[in-house]
C-alpha cells in the first residue's frame, strides 16, 4: 500500500472501548493502530460482500467426509466440476482409515461462490463444512 493513497480522518469512541481494543491488541505485540483499524474494516468489507452477494471474495471451503461413501466422492467431484470456474485449487488430505479432508479455495462473485457451498451442503454424508471468507480490500 502506497502511502499515497492513505486518508488521516478521526473517530470518537468510548474511553473504556478504546481501551480493552488497545489492551488486547497490544497484547498480540502489535504496535499500529491504524493497521488494526484497517484490518477491522477489511474483515467488515469482506463480511458486507459476503452478507449482501455481491462483490468479489475469496472464500476456503474445508469439508470432512467419509471416503467409503461412493456416491458422496462421485458426488462432491460433480459438485467441484459444475463451479470450476470459481474453484482456485483443492487439497485432499487422509486424516484417518474413513475420513478424508477437502480444502477448496476458491475465488469470484459471493453469489456463485454461495451457489456451490450451497450445492455442497445438499450431498448427503458430509460430516462438517466450514467456510473462511475475505476480500482482497
Amino acid at each position: 500500500m502506497s502511502n499515497d493513497n492513505l486518508i488521516r480522518f478521526s473517530i470518537t469512541v468510548p474511553e473504556d472501548l478504546l481501551n480493552e481494543f488497545e489492551a488486547q491488541y497490544y497484547a498480540e505485540n502489535r504496535d499500529n493502530r491504524s493497521e488494526a483499524i484497517r484490518s477491522l474494516m477489511r474483515g467488515y468489507v469482506s463480511g458486507e460482500r459476503w452478507r449482501c452477494s455481491e462483490g468479489q471474495v475469496c472464500a476456503t471451503v474445508t469439508i470432512v467426509y467419509d471416503h467409503h461413501l461412493p456416491e458422496l466422492t462421485r458426488n462432491l467431484t460433480a459438485v467441484q466440476h459444475d463451479f470450476g470456474e470459481v474453484i482456485i485449487c483443492s487439497t485432499h488430505v487422509h486424516l484417518s482409515h474413513e475420513s478424508c479432508l477437502e480444502c477448496v479455495i476458491t475465488k469470484g462473485n459471493s453469489r456463485d461462490i454461495q451457489k456451490f457451498i450451497e450445492a455442497l451442503r445438499k450431498i448427503r454424508g458430509i460430516k462438517s463444512l466450514n467456510v473462511n471468507v475475505t476480500a482482497e480490500v
